[in-house]
Parts: C-alpha cells; sequence; structure tokens
C-alpha cells in the first residue's frame, strides 16, 4: 500500500479459533480501502485456549510499544473467555463475529448455536468429494495436457500461455467445486485462424482470457528470459491473434491484467453464468 509522509504504519492482527481465512479476507478488503496508510498484516489462527489467546495479546502489546501507535484487532471468537483476554490488548479490536451474531439473533428471535469453526465446515462426505473431484479434474486438464472428458467441463479457460488460466481454474475448483478446464492458445492454432479441432464441439463452455502485452512479456520474460517466447513482438503478436480468433468464434472473453485470481474467478462465474457453491 502506498504510505503518507510521516504516517506510523500500524499492525493488523488477524485472530481466530481456527483457519483465520474468514476473518484474514473481510479484514484485508476493509484495510485496503485505506489506500493512503501502510499496514503490516500477521495472521494468528487456531488461537483456541486461554493460554494462546494470552500470548498473542502480549505479541500486540509489543506491537504497539515498537509502532508507537495501537495495533488493529479483527476477530472471530464464539468463546468468551477468549474474547474477554483479547479485549485486554492494547490494541483497536473489532469483534467481526460478535458484531454480526448478535445483531442476527436480534432480527432473527433466536439464538445461534456459536459454534466453533461452522463456516469451514464440510456439511456432509458428498460435497467434499465433488470438490475433491473438481480438484483432481482440473489438475488433468491444465493447459491442454488432457483431451478426455472434456464434455465433463463446467468451463474451459482459453487465451495464451501465461494469462491466468491455471490459477484461476484451480480456485474455481476449490472455492466452487466446478471442473475447470483450460487450453492454451498458440501460434500453431493462429496460423489456420480457427479453433482446435478438440474445442469446436465445446464453444458453450468456452471463455477466454487476454492480457496486457506489455505484462505478458515481463511474466515469461522471468521464466524463460531473453527467449523468442517471451519477447515483447511475439507476446504483442500472439496476444492480438488470440483476441481476433476469440472475436472471430464468438467466444466471450475479459481482460486478466489488473485482476487478481478471485476477481477473475468470480468474473467468470457470474458472466458464464455457472452455478456457484461456497465451501
Amino acid at each position: 500500500m502506498s504510505t503518507t509522509a510521516g504516517a506510523p504504519r500500524r499492525s493488523a492482527f488477524f485472530l481466530s479459533d481456527r483457519t483465520g481465512i474468514t476473518i484474514e479476507m473481510l479484514g484485508h478488503s476493509l484495510l485496503r480501502q485505506f489506500e493512503n496508510l501502510s499496514f503490516a498484516e500477521v495472521t494468528l489462527p487456531y488461537l483456541d485456549t486461554a493460554e494462546k489467546a494470552t500470548a498473542a495479546v502480549i505479541k500486540i502489546n509489543d506491537c504497539a510499544i515498537v509502532d508507537g501507535v495501537r495495533p488493529l484487532i479483527f476477530s472471530t471468537f464464539v468463546n468468551p473467555e477468549i474474547r474477554s483476554i483479547l479485549d485486554s490488548a492494547n490494541a483497536f479490536h473489532l469483534d467481526c463475529f460478535n458484531i454480526f451474531i448478535s445483531s442476527l439473533e436480534a432480527e432473527l428471535g433466536t439464538h445461534s448455536s456459536r459454534t466453533v469453526g461452522r463456516s469451514h465446515r464440510v456439511d456432509t462426505g458428498t460435497d467434499y468429494g465433488q470438490r475433491i473431484e473438481a480438484v483432481r479434474y482440473t489438475l488433468e486438464h491444465d493447459d491442454g495436457i488432457s483431451h478426455r472428458n472434456w464434455q465433463q467441463a463446467g468451463i474451459i479457460l482459453i487465451g495464451v500461455s501465461r494469462s491466468g488460466k491455471t490459477p484461476t481454474c484451480l480456485y474455481l475448483a476449490l472455492q466452487y467445486g466446478i471442473r475447470a478446464a483450460n487450453y492454451p492458445l498458440t501460434p500453431d492454432d493462429f496460423r489456420y485462424r480457427r479453433l482446435p479441432a478438440e474445442l469446436d464441439n465445446l464453444r458453450d463452455k468456452l471463455f477466454g482470457f487476454t492480457t496486457d502485452p506489455v505484462r505478458l512479456h515481463q511474466i515469461r520474460n522471468e521464466r524463460k528470459p531473453g527467449s523468442g517466447y517471451a519477447s515483447l513482438k511475439n507476446c504483442e503478436y500472439e496476444v492480438r491473434e488470440a483476441e481476433a480468433l476469440m472475436r472471430q468464434e464468438g467466444i466471450p472473453y475479459l481482460d486478466a491484467t489488473n485482476k487478481s485470481i478471485e476477481e477473475l474467478a468470480t468474473a467468470v462465474l457470474h458472466q458464464a453464468k455457472l452455478g456457484r457453491r461456497i465451501y
């Protein structure tokens, strides 16, 4: 993040009695709204005993002394004893779980279960099995490795090499249980200006990524420095031809240059009208 001259660097702690994934995502999203400030972000998961919570408070208080300003705490705890310990820290504490649960209990007229770990619990063996199968399928169909069972794919991402297809596919599989394959468009595909034969009958599953040639050049040059594959001229050619091919074939596509994996996955889900299942 950018900083304002003279502004202190704030420590921000994401605390949880489980993995910390939920509060880390929420807290990070909130802090990103303050682009003129700088934050040192620390995640402390599995604080499920009073002893661990006390150790976390000591660490937080030490940061307050070093930074010269009290840290921020974002937490999700159902255990009142642990919450009370954390409240004793020299910090600004946002107990996000309690904020929302208390309001919901009042609105719904009933008490919640206040069970640890509910947000990441697998509800059924079938759900978990579907997600694992989606990941397995996605790995087997990465980068056009296998052409078997492509009809089983929920989505097939196409685009030039290093345009973000693989990480997006894995995110779709892991987070949403979607079987996501991907195929890299290469100069061989551009020579004939038509889709590869193996994709021709799968048009309803295709979705394209494009990217800025300069950024693509930088990424490829890190992987294969000085190669023709990574040259700016070749990157410009591949991006231009890939976009022309996708337009010609009527394949929807988006620019992945400045988008995070989460943004890309969400855009694909929305634009391709895929059924989303949050795990």
